[in-house]
């Protein structure tokens, strides 16, 4: 008799336990199924000067003997990966809502200056490449990109770097130019056509790649001799080696270049390359360049099943100078038009029209604008919109005077948006005695939020659009419709597989009592939360009451 009571309870014990396995199977199953995706074309998007943002590591400011006197803002200032990696243990990106961000290169930059008439220039920007293949200790180091990029994806925030294919950094007395078989140096671009805007330096001194060569070529001699004296070389050549092997491509000099690149993908895991200069490059070098990131990010992935966010794509973003997303997909160079979406390259391209669209149109306008190209023209494509960035002359508020408006407009438009460091602070986008874009690079304004109530209330609102903006995929990448234009209220609306999403939005309202109609969006019933006052309401007869001191709502079902 007690071993059959026994024998019951062990049954008994065995059910409960196989149905609380089952119960929590179920809950797993369907928080996998809630849980809100990453999604690229909806994302929030920062972009920093990697040397202008935060000094983390006061030790590596000064190499190679980078110490000559400098035209104003055309020296390098000390920000690093570090510095990047601080802001985000800090939570900083958290509570901006930042859920990607893209860092200038990192790649070592030439250790001499140039003169051009604005002063002595080094490559604090980056953008100035000597050798691909090795971090620029002004940046950090490997171990520093490790660690940025894990504590990034701990707290679900994307990486992209930056490539440059279309050119090395200029010739200094410290950086001698590269083989005549690798760069070109005769012809400066015109830009009156496709030729004179590909085949050509972008400025003057400063020697373009021979993207179109198909000739083997052996490497620049001062690579060699510096990957020598750096105990290098062999290891170097052995992973080239096995590179042209494996995709057959000829030893061309935009090959080895893709491979560098693609070789921090797969070392790091980085998410994403912004590609700067894509109109000076021919067009097919880009789908090549997309199926080298991609398999590199498969081997990645193959390689770190347990770093893996998610099952999203490699993220390619281009600047081609002066697109705008009305031309759809391709861009015209006046003798030829382009597409660099298809055949398959890119995924979206910088946007350099947001900002004229945002001084002509109201919310309204720009939001159905953009709604209606990204879910036509631009469909399963898109785009990344921008306010102010680092080499545009004529930012939409280069007095940040329009805080509030610049948030509104950037945060809760349709496409992905770009945040440029210190939008959200109204960081100086006018610095006198500066030359050129040196007036756009200023070190990001850290004392200024600390210090100044006004610039607190900017950040707030920026970090509570933000916020929302990350939180709800639809803000981004949904669809678009009005509900009323006096007061406006709008709503967006979102689905992909079985995740759902709907949130109402209302801008320039009347402070106070606001009486929402949200009939046609939620239930009776339901209770809703407006994030941005962090009031809640009940539906009643198809309508919701907010009491708020803000002009503002962001409403999610709760």
């Amino acid at each position: 008799m007690k071993k059959l009571i026994l024998f019951t309870i062990i049954l008994i014990t065995l059910s409960c336990k196989d149905k609380a396995e089952d119960n929590r199977s179920s809950r797993d199953a369907s928080a996998e199924v809630t849980e809100t995706p990453f999604v690229w074309e909806g994302a929030n998007l920062y972009f920093l000067l990697t040397d202008r943002f935060n000094n983390g590591d006061q030790s590596n400011d000064v190499n190679f003997n980078r110490t000559r006197k400098t035209g104003k803002l055309r020296g390098f200032k000390g920000g690093d990966i570090k510095g990047i990696t601080q802001k985000v243990k800090e939570g900083y990106f958290t509570k901006l809502g930042i859920n990607a961000i893209w860092m200038t290169p990192i790649v070592e930059q030439i250790h001499g200056g140039t003169d051009e008439g604005t002063g002595v220039s080094y490559g604090f920007h980056g953008y100035w490449t000597k050798d691909w293949t090795r971090i620029d200790p002004n940046f950090g180091t490997k171990e520093d990109l490790r660690e940025l990029i894990k504590e990034a994806h701990e707290r679900g925030i994307r990486i992209v770097l930056d490539a440059v294919i279309n050119h090395t950094g200029p010739v200094t007395d410290k950086d001698p130019v590269w083989p005549e078989e690798w760069v070109r140096t005769d012809k400066q671009c015109t830009y009156d056509n496709y030729d004179n805007t590909i085949s050509c330096t972008l400025v003057a001194n400063l020697p373009d790649i021979r993207t179109e060569s198909n000739e083997n070529v052996e490497l620049p001699p001062q690579l060699v001799e510096k990957w020598k004296a750096e105990g290098r070389y062999e290891q170097e050549v052995k992973e080239l080696d096995a590179f042209f092997e494996r995709t057959g491509h000829p030893r061309a000099p935009r090959f080895y270049i893709m491979k560098w690149l693609t070789d921090y993908i797969t070392e790091f895991g980085v998410d994403g390359y912004r590609v700067d200069t894509v109109k000076h490059v021919e067009e097919y070098v880009w789908t090549e360049f997309k199926v080298e990131c991609d398999f590199a990010f498969a081997e990645y992935k193959k390689n770190n099943a347990e770093k893996v966010l998610d099952d999203n794509n490699f993220y390619l973003v281009g600047e081609v100078y002066n697109y705008g997303v009305s031309s759809g997909q391709e861009f015209d160079f006046g003798d030829r038009k382009v597409n660099y979406f298809n055949p398959p390259s890119f995924q979206s391209l910088i946007n350099f029209e947001f900002k004229y669209n945002s001084k002509d149109k109201d919310y309204e306008d720009l939001f159905k604008h953009y709604n209606a190209i990204l879910h036509d023209e631009l469909k399963d494509f898109g785009t990344l919109n921008y306010l102010s960035s680092h080499d545009d002359g004529s930012p939409f508020d280069a007095q940040r005077k329009k805080p509030y408006e610049t948030a509104n407009k950037l945060l809760l438009s349709p496409g992905t948006s770009q945040v440029y460091y210190g939008d959200e602070s109204s960081r100086s986008l006018i610095v006198p005695d500066t030359e050129g874009d040196a007036t756009l690079r200023s070190m990001m304004n850290w004392d200024s939020i600390a210090k100044r109530k006004r610039i607190k209330e900017v950040l707030t609102h920026w970090q509570k659009l933000g916020q929302f903006r990350a939180k709800h995929p639809a803000v981004g990448a949904g669809t678009h419709q009005m509900i009323t234009s006096s007061p406006y209220y709008f709503y967006r609306s979102y689905q992909k597989g079985d995740f759902k999403d709907l949130v109402l939005i209302g801008l320039d309202l009347e402070q106070g009592k606001k009486v929402i109609d949200v009939s046609k969006i939620f239930e009776e019933g339901d209770v809703l939360n407006d994030t941005y006052s962090g009031k809640t309401a009940t539906v009643e007869n198809g309508e919701i009451t907010i009491d708020s001191e803000f002009e503002v709502v962001l409403i999610e079902k709760k």
